[in-house]
This record gives C-alpha cells, structure tokens and sequence, in this order.
C-alpha cells in the first residue's frame, strides 16, 4: 500500500494527464497511505519523457494512484498487485468508472506475484506498507525474476528514515523527500557484458 502523507477517504485526486481531476474512491483501510499530491507531481515530471507507452507494474499498488495517475499520462499499460482484497476491489471499481481499461488488477501479496510466471516492465512503482521493510526483498524478486527491461525505471517510496538495500544495477536518477516519506528514481543499467 502506498505510502506518503495521509488523505482522506475519497480524497485522492488524479493530478495530470487525460483523466486530471478525477477523484478514486479509497476504503478506510488502516495503513493505506496514497501518495501525496505534490510527491506525484515530481514523479511524473520526471517520468515525461518515458511514461508515454511504457509497461508498468504497480508493486503494492493500495489506492493505485501511482499506476492510474501512468494510464492518465499515456502508460500503455499497468498491472497493478494489491493483497488487501477491499483495496484492489476499490482499484477495480476505479478503473472500471474511468473506463481505463489497459489497468488490470492482481489480489496477491506482492513477494507471491513475483514468484510467477515474470513479464519485463519498464516502469515499476515499488512502494510497500512501511511497516513491512520490504523494499529489499521485493527489489531483488524484482531484479533476478525477469520482471525488469534492461533500462526499467524503478520508483522507491520509503520513510526518511530507513535507506533501503537495493540492486547494485539500480543507479539513483533522482530523490526528493516530502515530510517523513523519501522518494527516489532509479534505472537499471546492467554492467556491459
């Protein structure tokens, strides 16, 4: 579930792109954190010039604003994985309404989803519930199961606090932190063989 500053039940608003201004419907689920507004907007003007046709994986996905706001820029497509059964029921709904139909939704703990049969993405959202210290875990799922183009983009939301053990292909593109929530850009650049 995504992390970042508290919003409100329903208040979570899609911010650019062709489905601006339209608002999810979020359940008041403990520990569902959507990304805050203004960490969004930083994302994806960094991600302008790729998000346009890109494959995406939103990795605990919780209120999908990451993946959705993607679909709005022009992703051709996003696979959202949620466990929390009346989150991804919310995210199918929402996606349903705004008739964005290239957003297909798994219920599945994240670390299960991985272990699947892998397809490469280039853009990924990885933004687990803070509590759980996953980062690392699901970054390395990420890193030897396939799941990554040569030149993904990989998105990691944490708590300023904490630095998570990541890839050592995964080189830093860009950061910013946003109350207690640190944001970061990667790309992958794997060594020439």
């Amino acid at each position: 579930m995504n992390g970042g500053r508290h919003a409100a039940p329903g208040r979570v608003r899609i911010i650019g792109g062709s489905l601006r201004n339209s608002r999810l419907n979020v359940p008041d689920l403990p520990g569902l954190r959507p990304t805050a507004e203004r960490v969004r907007e930083t994302l994806f003007n960094w991600l302008a010039p790729v998000i346009g046709g890109a494959r995406c994986l939103d990795l605990c996905a919780g209120t999908g604003a990451l993946g959705i706001e993607a679909l709005s820029r022009g992703a051709a497509s996003v696979q959202f994985v949620e466990r929390e059964a009346r989150a991804a029921q919310a995210l199918r709904d929402n996606l349903a309404r705004l008739k964005a139909d290239a957003g297909q939704v798994a219920t599945l703990d994240a670390g299960v989803f991985l272990h699947g049969k892998a397809q490469a993405f280039e853009v990924v959202f990885l933004d687990p519930p803070f509590a759980l210290e996953l980062w690392s875990t699901l970054a390395q799922q990420l890193e030897q199961g396939g799941w990554l183009t040569a030149q993904a983009w990989i998105y990691v939301e944490s708590a300023r606090s904490s630095t998570p053990l990541l890839p050592p292909d995964w080189r830093l593109h860009r950061e910013g932190q946003a109350g207690e929530v640190r944001f970061a850009l990667y790309r992958r650049a794997l060594p020439l063989s």
